[in-house]
């Protein structure tokens, strides 16, 4: 049987639907696409401030494109329809958007991300002004007389030249002028046949994007808690709203700030600092628990928005210092220099937060407990299964150690995250995957106990500004022999600077491992080193990870905790 349901269900032409505080009329659509974007270039629709930045990544644009020309369905677009005014952002896909003049504004609930991509790439023009260095990926191509054997026809060009004649700029196709403008230099390096098929190929594609029909979903009329809740509910494509933005979006009070924009800028600020960026729900988890909630993991945003609601400005200024010193804490006592290599950031980052605001100079057994706590919990995997008793229990727990009420002995037999005698470490890893906490710990312990490194040059350097500027590629793969048994142990992987010395990888690795040796640094040893330039790779593997399992574990024999069971294990793939 046929129905008229959309995706979301929604049977239309206006359903209606009434939640307290006004009445909520759906109104499903379909648009041309091009009608669609007008919209926006007139003001008329709007993406409000709280919505989240444009993340797409360039490959997902592409996509769009080329699932557009297909005539692949994209997904509704969820807008709301209001007389209420909402901060909206001035700039669509780093375009410039008028101001309206109409009474009745339609804001961009779900879909902020497709409308960028469509409006930025279709309407900017060559005199938009300078552009920044990001920029390119506005410049998307239909790349003409491809056939159909390529996945995705469409493509960006980051070079300074020109892009090739037969490169259709996706800003020509809706406008007349610009499309016969392009046609014009075509004509100037092809002739006859060619040029013939190649203009009624993009004469095809210009059409078929601007005959696209979209599927909108309206909700008229409402207020703004109404309209959050929908969106939270449709969650199209699995694109939930953070809980800062869910927060900053029930919480908003117009303005220039929101609540996400200032979380934001406080991880920006940190990230500037060399920590790296810590994630937006962190930093939300963060500013809840230093604004004495208990519920940070919660899903019921709207009781937690009215509950924080007047003591937000406070709570951000608070949270600024606290996350500081908290991240000071991890780079100078524990020696976790980066925020992508600290095993559980939502849990571990937050609880410090909390603890460096209500005691922001620790006494000495208060910090040395923390470096433990930070230790015991990153092996003993504590936060890989937090859930909201967990985690309300773990906040109560470090309020009391905070504020001097308990100690440690004292929090024995709880099973809390200071019960230190139930946690016990897991193995070495057997696999090197920085999605394990396991895994990032042992990390964290190599470079403390590593910190420096010797270029081929004899230039020393740290082997964190390797991570931190390389990422996962700073992990160099020792072997890269396929079929080892234990290829992927974290005794094939070392930080090393990259190679520019201009000498083959071979050579770059033997002569860095062959300094690392005569340092004694990184797990390497003369024998093992006999062993790599022998060809002897499993025997070598195994040398060095058994050799840095035992540096490592004399490190957890520090701790005072009791000691794994088992040598070596598959590490579990428990980060948040």
């Amino acid at each position: 049987m046929t129905t008229d349901a959309d995706e979301h269900g929604l049977t239309g032409p206006e359903n209606l639907t009434s939640s307290g505080g006004g009445q909520l009329r759906v109104q499903p659509e379909v648009n041309l696409l091009e009608g669609f974007l007008d919209e926006v270039h007139v003001g008329q629709l709007r993406v409000p401030k709280f919505q989240r930045p444009f993340v797409w990544r360039p490959e997902q644009m592409l996509d769009l494109f080329d699932s557009i020309e297909r005539g692949y369905p994209i997904g509704s677009v969820l807008l709301w329809k209001t007389n209420l005014e909402l901060e909206s952002l001035k700039q669509v896909g780093g375009l410039r958007v008028p101001e309206s003049s109409g009474s009745d504004l339609t804001y961009v609930l779900d879909g902020h991300q497709r409308l960028s991509t469509l409006y930025s790439c279709l309407y900017r023009r060559d005199d938009d002004g300078e552009e920044g260095p990001d920029d390119w990926k506005w410049r998307v191509y239909r790349v003409l007389g491809a056939g159909d054997t390529r996945s995705n026809r469409y493509v960006h060009w980051r070079k300074a030249a020109a892009p090739p004649d037969n490169y259709l700029p996706m800003r020509s196709v809706l406008k007349t002028l610009d499309f016969l403008s392009y046609a014009r230099r075509l004509g100037d390096t092809r002739r006859g046949p060619a040029f013939d098929a190649l203009i009624e190929e993009a004469e095809q594609v210009a059409q078929r994007i601007k005959s696209y029909k979209i599927s909108v979903v309206k909700l008229l009329g409402g207020d703004l808690s109404q309209a959050v809740e929908v969106f939270s509910r449709v969650n199209s494509k699995g694109q939930e709203m953070s809980p800062d933005q869910m927060v900053s979006a029930l919480t908003y009070a117009g303005g220039s700030t929101t609540l996400a924009d200032s979380i934001d800028g406080i991880l920006e600020r940190i990230e500037g600092e060399g920590f790296g960026r810590i994630n937006s729900t962190t930093g939300f988890r963060a500013l809840l628990a230093v604004a004495g909630e208990e519920e940070v993991t919660g899903a019921r945003w709207d009781v937690l928005a009215r509950r924080v609601e007047g003591k937000i400005e406070r709570a951000v200024h608070d949270t600024d210092e606290a996350l500081s010193r908290a991240v000071a804490f991890l780079k100078t006592k524990v020696g976790a220099p980066l925020a992508r290599l600290v095993p559980y950031p939502n849990a571990q980052l937050m609880l410090l937060a909390q603890f460096f605001h209500l005691r922001p100079e620790p006494t000495q057994g208060q910090s040395d407990a923390l470096v433990r706590w930070f230790w015991i919990t990153s092996w003993s995997g504590h936060f890989a299964s937090v859930n909201s008793t967990t985690s309300r229990q773990s906040i109560q727990d470090m309020w009391a150690f905070a504020e001097g009420q308990m100690h440690l002995a004292d929090f024995a037999g709880s099973q809390g995250m200071f019960d230190f005698v139930e946690q016990r470490p897991r193995p070495f890893p057997e696999r090197f995957d920085l999605r394990s906490a396991r895994v990032r710990a042992y990390v964290l312990w190599e470079l403390k106990t590593y910190p420096i490194r010797r270029s081929l040059n004899g230039r020393e350097y740290a082997a964190v500004d390797v991570v931190r500027d390389h990422d996962t590629a700073g992990f160099r793969k020792l072997i890269s022999i396929s079929g080892l048994a234990n290829g992927s142990s974290p005794g094939n992987r070392a930080v090393l600077e990259p190679n520019s010395f201009a000498i083959p990888t071979d050579r770059f690795l033997h002569r860095s491992l062959r300094m690392a040796a005569e340092d004694g640094a990184v797990g390497m040893s003369p024998d093992a080193l006999v062993l790599y330039e022998s060809g002897a790779a499993e025997e070598f593997i195994s040398l060095r990870a058994s050799r840095l399992a035992e540096q490592e574990l004399a490190f957890i024999n520090q701790m005072g905790v009791a000691i794994p069971t088992q040598r070596a294990a598959e590490p579990d793939i428990d980060t948040e």
